[in-house]
């Protein structure tokens, strides 16, 4: 039996929730049967999966140790190393990590393996917070520092990670809310007609291959995708546009642009591979640069935040190929 004292790190979350997090070794649906069979108790009494935890609450776990202990080779928190992250700002709750191109967010594997696998940002966020002393993964029992938001692998800007469990909650309602602005820099192929408008569909999202394709109509599976875009330059062959997420879908504007016929730059998935080779670009050239905390409610412990805005100072792409923008006067 182990017993564990609720913080304010654990409050506010379903016992069954909690369960899962601070046993990872302990498959699901066994959880879930340990909890109806009373052997996951809070405060010494039964209680149902959807308990709401609170701080000081002792939940008593009746389960065998080899749930509790990683087998050999086995790290609960993988990857918790890497190079230090570009961070853009930083408080006691959240940091602003400006990303590069190339750089997963998270990695696919659930536990670690004997050999190391490449450092993700959110290994490297905590690697410098366990570093620095902010994050202590042995006083924890469920929490780890975890990103609010993601982008693709191979687009660069920024990326929202929470320091604690309520700036977490607070920053994912936003984002659901859509009090959160993310704006977004492309180059594209050609020149866009209208130079500014909307971009609207519906997204289909194929699991296996990993793509989205774009309907006119709503169809089962299908989902409602809106972008805002206008043109910041142009040379005639490439265009630089702003684009900003009304929804945030999975590859939302990469797909909508090729839809529409100006593909990103550099984009291996729905990108014209004949064009690119012209400027060399294995990377899509699509940078999430800047952010608005457009609070419109209250948002608790984070309201300080409301109407800040941030941006990263530079993208390579725009150097390169726009090289009188300066996208600090955007």
């Amino acid at each position: 039996m182990k017993e564990f004292l609720i913080t304010k790190n654990d409050a506010g979350q379903r016992l069954d929730r909690f369960v899962s997090k601070s046993v990872p070794l302990l498959p699901a649906s066994l959880a879930q049967k340990y909890i109806r069979l009373k052997r996951v108790k809070v405060g010494g009494k039964a209680a149902p999966r959807d308990y709401k935890l609170a701080a000081g609450d002792v939940v008593s776990m009746y389960i065998n140790d080899e749930f509790f202990v990683p087998p050999d080779g086995i790290d609960l928190y993988p990857g918790v190393k890497g190079p230090a992250p570009d961070l853009l700002y930083e408080d006691d709750n959240i940091l602003l990590v400006n990303k590069e191109a190339g750089v997963l967010c998270h990695s696919g594997r659930k536990g670690g393996a004997k050999h190391e696998a490449p450092a993700t940002l959110i290994s490297r966020i905590q690697s410098y917070l366990s570093t620095n002393g902010e994050w202590r993964p042995e006083e924890e029992n469920s929490f780890a520092p975890a990103l609010c938001n993601r982008i693709d692998r191979n687009t660069s800007g920024i990326v929202i990670a929470a320091k604690n469990a309520e700036a977490l909650r607070v920053i994912n309602d936003k984002i659901k809310q859509r009090e959160i602005d993310k704006l977004y820099l492309a180059a594209v192929h050609g020149v866009p007609d209208p130079p500014s408008g909307s971009l609207e569909g519906y997204l289909f999202k194929d699991a296996v291959k990993n793509r989205v394709y774009i309907r006119k109509e709503s169809r089962p599976g299908t989902k409602k995708a809106v972008t805002e875009y206008r043109t910041v330059a142009t040379t005639g062959r490439l265009s630089l546009l702003e684009c900003k997420l009304i929804t945030g879908r999975t590859h939302q504007i990469r797909a909508q642009l090729a839809d529409c016929g100006r593909p990103l730059l550099g984009d291996g998935k729905y990108g014209n591979g004949r064009l690119d080779r012209v400027y060399s670009e294995t990377m899509q050239a699509l940078c999430s640069y800047k952010l608005i905390f457009a609070f419109k409610s209250d948002a608790g412990m984070l309201s300080y935040l409301s109407g800040r805005e941030f941006r990263v100072s530079g993208v390579e792409f725009v150097k390169k190929n726009f090289p009188d923008i300066d996208i600090l006067l955007l």
